[in-house]
């Protein structure tokens, strides 16, 4: 048998593209020139990912700024001081916030695809950003001649193009980042934010068949950056059940990293859809250490005894370098642990 295996995301950007970002943002070096050196990091990326033997490629957001805020760049309606996202070693990121409407997207994700496709012929994997991410740009007081709901409908209308046009541009899986998810139960533990979350994301998959969703997932993590989590402290047991809710076909589910992965386990057990393709961390970007093969295989095998080997997948818990900045974990690093994920999944595979 074999058992799926994909990367989640981000991979560390080559130190000369981080340089040549904060020229381009000095206004130092022009926009062709950054193109060139995004193009140099993509095709690097892309040759390491094949020689990992990943049956699956992502153009790793190389020409991201970050897996959250790619739709917003240029926007010119957006102030900088909106919602705070605190980590735990202390430092913050911050996004947006929205002035006036209406709302659009001025990046869409099948932009990324449709460069990493020229140089693979590999299936291609895209990530694009949950609309609960990108709602909390919308400020806390409405805005005048545009309220919420009218930035709600607007939002539905662009995170549905952003991963029709995936599909459409031939991706072989979209994949939601959801890290707000297991943020969201710190910021309000009674889980209302949560469900207001899955609703919202659930409307836009309402908006796909069946057979779309199935090429669909999400994906939960602690929230990783500059080997720090934000919700790493949050409880999994309140955010699987409701999470396992959203209309998708695979869940990509952090893992390596949990203190209890067993007892995680048996809630992806219990909640779990039968239709549901768990594909579950078995490596951790945060973590210096490049884990083995077998340490691999014997998380994937961990993972069997709760989750029908048939519905089971493997992947790295989060993105690499979420944020174009962050240079917590070197690229070599990235692409050792993506190996091992790679060929500890396959030693799994026969065993099982």
């Amino acid at each position: 048998m074999t058992i799926p295996t994909e990367p989640i995301g981000s991979i560390p950007r080559p130190g000369y593209l981080i340089e040549a970002l904060g020229e381009h943002a000095a206004g130092r070096l022009d926009t062709d020139g950054l193109g060139e050196l995004r193009e140099k990091a993509l095709v690097d990326t892309v040759r390491r990912l094949e020689e990992t033997g990943s049956p699956v490629i992502t153009d790793g957001e190389q020409s991201k700024p970050s897996f959250a805020t790619y739709p917003l760049a240029s926007l010119t309606s957006l102030a900088p001081d909106g919602v705070v996202i605190p980590f735990a070693d202390g430092h913050t990121r911050q996004l947006p916030r929205l002035t006036a409407g209406p709302f659009r997207y001025r990046t869409y994700a099948d932009s990324y695809l449709r460069e990493v496709r020229k140089h693979t012929t590999r299936p291609v994997k895209q990530a694009v950003i949950a609309a609960s991410a990108i709602s909390l740009v919308y400020p806390g007081e409405e805005l005048a001649g545009y309220g919420r709901d009218r930035f709600t409908a607007d939002l539905v209308d662009e995170a549905e193009t952003d991963i029709r046009r995936s599909l459409d541009a031939g991706a072989d899986s979209v994949q939601l980042d959801f890290t707000e998810g297991r943020l969201s139960l710190k910021l309000d533990p009674s889980g209302g934010l949560l469900q207001s979350f899955v609703d919202l994301n659930n409307t836009v998959l309402d908006r796909f068949s069946e057979e779309e969703r199935k090429k669909i997932g999400v994906h939960t993590c602690p929230g990783g950056d500059q080997d720090s989590a934000h919700s790493l402290d949050v409880d999994y047991a309140g955010l699987l059940p409701t999470l396992f809710r959203l209309k998708v076909g695979n869940v990509y589910v952090q893992l390596a990293s949990e203190a209890e992965p067993e007892r995680a386990l048996q809630v992806i057990a219990e909640h779990s859809r039968p239709e549901q393709r768990i594909f579950v961390g078995v490596t951790d970007p945060i973590d210096p250490r490049v884990e083995t093969a077998e340490e691999v295989r014997d998380r994937v095998l961990q993972a069997a005894r709760y989750i029908s080997p048939d519905r089971l997948g493997t992947c790295d818990d989060c993105g690499f370098s979420p944020f174009a900045d962050d240079t917590s974990t070197s690229r070599d690093t990235a692409f050792a642990k993506i190996a091992a994920r790679v060929e500890g999944t396959r030693l799994a595979a026969r065993s099982l």
